[in-house]
C-alpha cells in the first residue's frame, strides 16, 4: 500500500530541493529521517517536515507499521513563482524571482532493499559483446558490420584523415619540397 503527504508553495526552488530529495529516495523511512535530522540545507528541514507527515498518514490512516515503510518517491515540482524588482540605478530595475515548489513523498509498505539506488547495470563489455553478436549474425561476409550505428555511438566520430602526401603548407621547409 502506498501513503502520500505534499507540501505545497514550499518557498524554496526546486533544483535546490531536489538535490535533497534524491538522496533519500529508496532508502527506508527511518533511515531518511535520520539523513534529513543532520543535513545542513535548508530544503532538509522541508523535506523532513512532509516525510514526518507522510509517515503519520501511514500509521493513523492506513494502520502500517513505521519499520516496514520505503521511500518510494521524492518528487519536487515547480510551483508559481513571484515576480518582483529591485531598484537600480537612475531609475531602472532588475527583476527577481522568488520561486516556489511543490514537495511530494510517497512512502510504500514494503521493505525490499535498503541501499539507495538499486537499479542493476549491464557492463559495457557484456553489452558491447551482445551488440557485436547480433551484427555478426545478420551481416554479410565482406560487408562492415555496423556496430556502431546500432549502439548509439557516432559513425563519424572515428572517421580515418584523408592523407597529406604531395600537399605543401606556409610552414613546410623548401628542403620538403625539393625531397618530393
Amino acid at each position: 500500500m502506498q501513503v502520500t503527504s505534499t507540501y505545497r508553495y514550499a518557498r524554496i526552488s526546486a533544483f535546490k530541493a531536489r538535490e535533497v530529495t534524491r538522496e533519500i529516495q529508496g532508502r527506508s523511512a527511518s533511515d531518511a529521517l535520520d539523513l534529513l535530522t543532520f543535513s545542513p540545507k535548508k530544503a532538509a528541514v522541508m523535506v523532513r517536515k512532509t516525510l514526518k507527515s507522510a509517515i503519520a498518514n501511514a500509521e493513523n490512516n492506513a494502520d502500517l507499521k513505521v519499520d516496514t515503510l520505503l521511500v518510494k518517491e521524492a518528487v519536487v515540482g515547480e510551483g508559481p513563482t513571484f515576480k518582483r524588482f529591485r531598484a537600480r540605478a537612475r531609475g531602472s530595475a532588475s527583476p527577481l524571482r522568488k520561486r516556489t515548489s511543490h514537495i511530494r513523498i510517497v512512502l510504500a509498505d514494503e521493505l525490499a532493499s535498503t541501499a539507495p539506488g538499486g537499479r542493476a547495470r549491464k557492463t559495457q563489455s557484456a553489452e558491447a559483446a551482445a551488440v557485436v553478436a547480433d551484427d555478426q549474425a545478420t551481416s554479410e561476409p565482406g560487408t562492415t558490420s555496423g556496430a556502431r550505428k546500432s549502439s548509439g555511438r557516432k559513425a563519424s566520430a572515428r572517421t580515418p584523415k584523408a592523407s597529406t602526401e604531395g600537399k605543401t603548407t606556409k610552414g613546410q621547409s623548401s628542403e620538403k619540397k625539393e625531397k618530393e
